[in-house]
């Protein structure tokens, strides 16, 4: 049987289920990516199929990759969903979870890795900063609805707002697990660089550059005559071009891509915020992130089947994988909340769902190709298992527990497109949607 024949009519298979699955799953307790991971399991464990279910390391180029282009691709359709500008007396929560929460998710699960795993410094930090960040590809499910139909109360906003953010912040992390192991092998001093770009000029870079790109993008989209604007072509695939232009130009800077095409879509947004054009955009961008998600997730799923991906697990990666995910989180997203004025069951829904998946491969794919760290099988294995109970765990919850705080805020006579917590005094009027423009 020739592998290229299985493998073009699995993709064309995939390409079926990604149209009809999700209209399929809607009303039930259970996910697009559970399914896809399933699906990956059991194909790759049918004996005599052609090919075997890669394990990352073995194609590390590839990964890092893969899971870049699909978290670009995830991250423009985040910044695109958002009605609500990205001000900081507007967005509290989110700005206390990139602030608080992450870094010290950072430090507690590098500890426990040190503790639990025996890491080192370096690797434990490439490890924590790996899975610190809310995954923008497989938190879908919790954000926002798309532009211009509401849906924007504070959970879906904050959460929609910090996977947007936080995998660009994570970045410096990740540089100073580098920037640890590389001087473990050469000596050389690192702090002062790592300060100095890695975390100072490459996080401005990314800001800058992608404001920049997506406030030029949004002028030639939306502000030319009408016959030469790019928003008369139609054409949804022109979000692929906004996240690719921005990606490209922000790292030739030296900056986080990541970031900048966040930034970018929030740019282009901000210069014709209710044209029906969004709608386009983010419909493309949508389905090329489900798309690509559901290819992956068949792979993930036969790496864990097939490739040996959870071989290396101990008792002590199982221990920690379970701390990391119903302990370290819940919990200091909680902390970190504390003191604002929103209620208790909204903030244990925003500390909860901090949805790993596969940024967190893409993390560890870039320090394991830009530098030498200790077991990398462990990692994998640990990293592998974390997305694996995410999936499973938030997949499974997230329908029930968002439906039922859109009945309680509907109960109370809370708008849907609530844009800030009560009592913050500083509510604006929605965003005008394409009925209404």
């Amino acid at each position: 049987m020739d592998p290229y024949i299985v493998v073009l009519a699995g993709f064309g298979a995939v390409v079926l289920l990604t149209a009809w699955l999700p209209m399929l799953l809607k009303e039930l307790p259970l996910s697009l990516p559970i399914f896809c991971v399933a699906l990956g399991a059991v194909i790759f464990s049918i004996p005599g199929v052609p090919g075997v279910a890669p394990h990352p390391r073995d194609h590390p180029e590839l990964t890092e990759r893969l899971t870049e282009f699909v978290v670009i691709i995830a991250l423009m359709g985040a910044g695109l969903k958002l009605d609500r500008a990205l001000a900081w007396a507007t967005c509290a929560l989110t700005w206390r979870l990139l602030g608080i929460a992450m870094p010290l998710t950072i430090a507690v699960l590098a500890a426990l890795a040190y503790l639990l795993l025996g890491l080192g410094a370096a690797t434990a930090i490439l490890l924590a900063a790996s899975l610190a960040p809310t995954d923008p590809v497989l938190a879908s499910d919790v954000q926002v609805g798309p532009p211009g139909e509401g849906l924007e109360d504070e959970v879906r906003f904050t959460l929609t707002s910090e996977a947007g953010l936080n995998d660009g912040l994570a970045f410096p992390f990740v540089n100073l697990a580098v920037a640890l192991a590389l001087a473990g092998q050469t000596g050389e001093p690192w702090l002062v660089d790592w300060l100095s770009v890695d975390v100072v000029w490459k996080l401005a870079a990314g800001v800058a550059v992608g404001w920049i790109v997506g406030r030029i993008l949004g002028w030639l989209t939306f502000r030319l005559p009408n016959r030469a604007s790019l928003s008369r072509t139609g054409d949804g695939f022109v979000a692929l071009g906004i996240t690719c232009l921005a990606y490209g130009i922000t790292e030739m800077a030296h900056g986080y891509g990541f970031l900048a095409v966040f930034v970018a879509a929030l740019g282009l947004r901000s210069v014709e915020r209710s044209h029906e054009y969004h709608e386009k955009l983010h419909d493309f961008v949508e389905q090329l992130e489900r798309l690509l998600m559901m290819v992956l997730l068949v792979i993930f799923g036969g790496a864990i089947a097939d490739g040996g991906l959870l071989d290396a697990l101990t008792l002590e990666a199982v221990v920690f994988a379970l701390a990391a995910i119903f302990l370290v989180r819940p919990i200091i997203g909680w902390i970190s909340l504390l003191g604002r004025d929103q209620r208790s069951d909204e903030k244990a829904v925003i500390s909860f769902f901090g949805i790993r998946g596969l940024g967190s491969a893409y993390y560890l794919a870039y320090g394991l190709n830009h530098a030498e760290f200790e077991q990398p099988d462990l990692i994998w294995a640990t990293a592998g298992l974390i997305v694996l109970i995410s999936i499973l765990l938030h997949g499974t919850t997230v329908t029930p527990v968002m439906r039922r705080l859109d009945r309680e805020r509907q109960a109370r006579g809370e708008p849907a497109e609530a844009w800030c917590p009560p009592g913050d005094g500083t509510a604006e009027a929605p965003a005008p949607t394409r009925e209404n423009a």
